[in-house]
């Protein structure tokens, strides 16, 4: 009985948050509102990350100079791991 409860406990807030924006979703397409979300326009060029492969926005990518180029990543890991083979 003990389990049940903190199983329910632990799951109610996953839960809650998947209503919620379900929910949200739902009245914003009902205003007929835009997408609260910031998305890219479509002309934008994406480009991959030489350790991972993702493809990045340049614009939210974290980026260094190698050479006189710039270089895109995902995230700061994949920026130290490519700075760790490279040096």
């Amino acid at each position: 009985m003990l389990i049940r409860l903190l199983i329910i406990l632990v799951l109610f807030p996953f839960v809650a948050r998947a209503i919620s924006m379900l929910l949200g979703g739902i009245l914003e397409g009902l205003r007929g509102a835009p997408p609260s979300r910031k998305t890219p326009a479509r002309s934008v060029q994406m480009v991959r990350d030489p350790v991972c492969g993702t493809f990045v926005v340049p614009d939210r990518a974290v980026s260094i100079t190698v050479g006189h180029q710039p270089v895109y990543f995902c995230s700061n890991r994949c920026r130290d791991q490519y700075r760790a083979r490279t040096a």
